[in-house]
């Protein structure tokens, strides 16, 4: 018997689906178009889809506590966002200068601190390099990681004493000690390598501290343990997976969003659903995503 129930498929043909959490206040799922830069928000129960046009292509973004804004890592740089008004308002721009790099992967560690990475999308200069950052609550920006390619992949051990990211293009997940008072990284250990041809993408953490892992060319969504072994793998319609979460009502769906990005005019005949946002109903529960905490 499957662990996996396909429950919907929101098929909004986006060329790049990413950054998708859910969101129990107004028990919606939420993702970004990046290329189209646009933002996205389902209701599972009234089947009713929104979208925002955003300022820029938008890799990430976080919810904010206590305010009605969202936090966004634009193509280049943190932003506070109004939906209502369409503001926007720059908080720092760490790479502006580095044509060919915008940010992709992000979220919010679980002292309320959001950390998102950039990609090199375009290789203009030798010795051009990606990197992690982390925007406190006080909204500095501090940098981690660098001499990147794709930062991905980015969760937290549920009790904050490790951090997993990857380089995707290294097909491999790292994992770091994390230091939650100050989000110093050590001790750099690789968790798991996928397959060639396969590159990690978006990854979450559930409530039993295991990962789950959309894996970009291998139409595939792999759970794994702590210790970094495989315990569920889901396959899909789409070869281009690109983010997960865990969320619903009782926390037990599975968002998967995906791309239509670079497929062929055949491979995209082979996978009509390509682009779409996958929910499935899973056999584990998530945990709440944490929400970005200003001081």
């Amino acid at each position: 018997m499957s662990r996996f129930q396909l429950l919907d498929i929101v098929r909004c043909k986006n060329t790049l689906g990413e950054g998708v959490q859910w969101n129990p206040i107004d028990q919606c799922v939420w993702w970004t178009d990046i290329p189209a830069a646009k933002l996205y928000r389902y209701s599972p129960t009234e089947k009713q889809l929104d979208e925002w046009v955003m300022p820029e292509p938008v890799g990430s973004f976080a919810f904010v506590e206590r305010d009605s804004r969202l936090i966004l890592a634009l193509a280049t740089g943190f932003a506070w966002f109004d939906l209502e008004s369409g503001r926007c308002e720059w908080i720092a721009r760490p790479e502006l200068e580095i044509t060919g790099n915008r940010f992709n992967d992000g979220r919010v560690d679980r002292q309320g601190r959001f950390w998102a990475g950039t990609t090199v999308e375009q290789q203009l200069a030798d010795g051009q390099a990606a990197a992690l950052y982390c925007l406190d609550r006080q909204q500095q920006v501090t940098r981690h990681l660098d001499g990147l390619k794709i930062s991905n992949s980015l969760c937290w051990s549920p009790d904050s004493q490790k951090l997993y990211h990857a380089d995707s293009p290294n097909h491999r997940i790292d994992v770091y000690d994390f230091d939650a008072p100050t989000g110093k990284l050590t001790n750099k250990k690789m968790f798991i390598q996928v397959p060639p041809g396969i590159e990690p993408d978006g990854a979450c953490i559930d409530a039993e501290g295991y990962l789950w892992n959309a894996q970009w060319g291998g139409a595939r969504v792999v759970r794994y343990s702590p210790a970094g072994e495989v315990d569920q793998l889901l396959d899909l319609p789409v070869s281009q997976p690109t983010c997960v979460a865990l969320g619903g009502p009782q926390m037990n769906w599975l968002f998967i969003t995906s791309a239509q990005k670079g497929l062929s005019p055949q491979q995209q005949a082979a996978q009509p659903d390509a682009g779409a946002l996958f929910i499935y109903e899973a056999d584990v529960r998530g945990l709440p995503e944490e929400w970005y905490r200003p001081e």
